[in-house]
């Protein structure tokens, strides 16, 4: 059953070959992401006209991950909390993702961009 959302990350052995789905790849990323102090959340309640215009078709819940030759690339869309820096969130959200996926799959990252989609105000 060959899928092609799905990634070999170990060839053929004694018991087969593992592979992993792009889904595990974006909830790796997610969670990384907002682990870093700053992220509000992951942002993903888009609808699928404004996903079409954006050229996003299989963002979910924030996330979009693909492959280019044999590298990771994901795109994040992620809200900030009010009053934190941009550049520095950006920064750290980026290399915790990236040290996420290559340490827990094996598999190289390329690229993590991530789109400040928004920022939570808190209603006080």
């Amino acid at each position: 059953m060959e899928n092609k959302n799905s990634y070999k990350i170990k060839e053929k052995g004694i018991h087969g070959d593992v592979k992993i789905a792009d889904d595990v790849i974006a909830i790796i990323a997610a969670l990384a992401a907002t682990e870093v102090s700053g992220v509000a959340r992951m942002y993903g309640n888009i609808t699928n006209e404004l996903v079409s215009k954006l050229g996003m078709k299989k963002l979910s819940k924030g996330v979009r991950v693909k492959i280019e030759k044999d590298a990771i690339i994901v795109d994040l869309a992620i809200e900030l909390e009010y009053g934190v820096s941009v550049p520095e969130i950006s920064s750290k959200v980026q290399d915790r993702v990236k040290n996420a996926i290559e340490n827990m799959t094996g598999l190289k990252v390329k690229e993590v961009n991530v789109r400040v989609a928004g920022v939570a105000v808190d209603d006080e």
